[in-house]
């Protein structure tokens, strides 16, 4: 299996630099600021941690599928949220984390040799690691031109979409979701997008656009103007670890299409791929709770609020980063060069080489780490 070397690897160096950081400022701190990994810091909501403990007793095995109530309260979730009502229940399925049905969905499709799997130019290297477990060929492509006048023999088998971006931040409007959608159905393409950000949208409502502002989310793809009234394709994929500070549970879902998530339950049955009873609890918990949600998007709003001026006034250009958990930055040089002149100041950021040729010039800075770090990271650029 030709797989590339884990990237975080080759961050080794820089981040050995960044934690020697030593300032004589009590504001800047000592050590290092990690704002390379999305990984929250904040602590679990109380009601999901609840919901977990009432479901500690587990001696039989879970379901599969997911339990009834469970696949019902996320379908909920997408009609309340994400303006998408017409979900069935019947395809919902919860997942052990986004990233392993990321990795293993052309498999569980049925990819093998001589199929495409297509997805962003700047984009989470796992979609490109999923279609090499596959046997299948990766394709990083921004537009549908990109694969020329393609027939349904020619045209890849499944599309990857990312909306908000890891890790640009960039959001997918309705009208381009719908042209998208479109396309793939006219060659028989799946269309999976990736939409574990939407919580996070830092866009004004003027930038949503008209109509749209009223809308708690980013567009999903299963949104009935996007869809035309049919999951027919499509499946939307969807994790609580940002929204809800749950990374360690692995608790996500996948929705969409019930055909289509159909054979993704058969294989997983076989496959012992279960998402832990207590943990389906606490995603139902997770679900059905926008209070937390709000209170953590709030945290994150101001945390963003402070680190994206001291960015600045370090030199570094932001772009797209209309929503999500990032700041995609650039200074106009290599991103390995912007790591190391961070890494200086104590403070390490994944380079944008991570993500694609084209993010060479940029580096992804997360918000997740503590009130205090982001200040000393700020106090550190600000110097």
């Amino acid at each position: 299996m030709d797989l590339p070397d884990f990237p975080w690897d080759s961050l080794a160096p820089a981040k050995e630099r960044a934690s020697s950081f030593v300032s004589p400022d009590p504001a800047q701190g000592e050590g290092i600021v990690d704002l390379s990994v999305g990984t929250p810091v904040d602590s679990t909501p109380e009601v999901v941690q609840t919901a977990l403990r009432e479901a500690a007793d587990a001696p039989g095995y879970p379901q599969t599928w997911g339990t009834p109530d469970l696949r019902e309260g996320i379908a909920q979730w997408f009609a309340r949220r994400r303006g998408a009502p017409g979900v069935d229940p019947a395809g919902v399925l919860p997942t052990v984390g986004s990233k392993e049905l990321v990795a293993w969905l052309p498999t569980l499709l049925g990819l093998t040799a001589g199929d495409t799997v297509a997805f962003p130019r700047v984009a989470y290297p796992t979609y490109d690691v999923g279609a090499r477990i596959a046997g299948a060929t990766p394709f990083a492509a921004d537009a549908t031109t990109a694969f020329g006048p393609t027939t349904p023999a020619s045209a890849p088998k499944l599309l990857w979409l990312n909306t908000p971006s890891n890790p640009t931040g960039k959001v997918l409007g309705v009208e381009h979701l719908a042209k998208v959608v479109a396309w793939a159905r006219e060659r028989g393409v799946v269309v999976a997008s990736d939409e574990c950000y939407a919580e996070l949208d830092w866009r004004t409502e003027e930038a949503r656009g008209e109509g749209y502002e009223a809308l708690p989310t980013t567009p999903s793809i299963l949104d009935p103007r996007v869809t035309g009234g049919s999951h027919e394709g499509l499946l939307a994929v969807y994790s609580t670890s940002k929204q809800s500070n749950l990374a360690g549970y692995r608790a996500a879902f996948v929705a969409g299409d019930p055909a289509l998530v159909g054979r993704l339950l058969e294989v997983r049955k076989h496959a012992g791929m279960i998402v832990p009873w207590p943990v389906q609890r606490a995603l139902l918990a997770a679900v059905g709770d926008d209070a937390h949600v709000a209170a953590q998007r709030e945290i994150y709003r101001a945390r963003r609020e402070v680190l994206r001026p001291a960015l600045e006034g370090f030199g570094l250009r932001i772009d797209d980063s209309e929503a999500g958990l990032y700041l995609w930055a650039s200074a106009g040089e290599p991103s390995r060069v912007t790591v190391d002149r961070l890494a200086q100041r104590g403070i390490l950021v994944a380079p944008g080489d991570f993500y694609g040729a084209a993010g060479e010039q940029h580096v992804r800075v997360a918000l997740t780490a503590t009130d205090q770090r982001i200040a000393m990271s700020a106090a550190r650029l600000a110097a």
